[in-house]
């Protein structure tokens, strides 16, 4: 099952939040920086070790971590591309971020995940754009088997939940 609703991300019961988070992990603006604020030091220390092992997470991957304070049980970070222009396989990394986070949602048998509208806000992806790639990502993973069952998109405004449900056609 796919939804899409106008929330804020941070307050979700859900196995696991999707963080658009930038290649250093240790947190930055928007959602990425809401995340660090609310699960507190606990999801940091864990971004640390992380990049201290692998050098941060490329663009269109993704890496998980606990949730710390936040009532999500997990934190899946991903890295979305930096729009400019298409040139530069931005498409394709964003459906990447998308289908890696499924990913290891998936190998950690989690059901119920929860995800912002990557790449939209300062990284500049078109809205309408990331939408149909993230839905149709989305839509992809889950016809094969997977303990994925429900996906949620949080969007921040009115103007990506009128996207998301338009292609839902919710």
């Amino acid at each position: 099952m796919i939804t899409a609703i106008k929330d804020d991300i941070t307050k979700l019961q859900v196995d696991a939040i999707v963080n658009a988070a930038n290649k250093s992990l240790l947190g930055g603006g928007g959602v990425d920086g809401a995340i660090h604020r609310g699960g507190g030091k606990a999801i940091l220390d864990e971004c640390i070790v992380i990049r201290n092992r692998q050098g941060g997470c490329k663009t269109g991957e993704a890496v998980i971590t606990t949730a710390g304070l936040l009532p999500a049980k997990h934190v899946i970070h991903t890295v979305g591309p930096i729009w400019s222009g298409g040139k530069n396989k931005e498409e394709l990394l964003l459906a990447n971020a998308y289908r890696n986070s499924l990913k290891l949602a998936a190998e950690n048998g989690l059901a119920i995940v929860a995800f912002p509208n990557i790449s939209t806000g300062v990284y500049g992806f078109p809205k309408q754009r990331a939408a149909e790639i993230a839905i149709a990502t989305v839509r992809e993973f889950l016809q094969a088997p997977t303990s994925v069952r429900q996906v949620t998109f949080v969007c921040f405004d009115q103007e990506n939940l009128d996207l998301y449900q338009s292609i839902l056609g919710s």
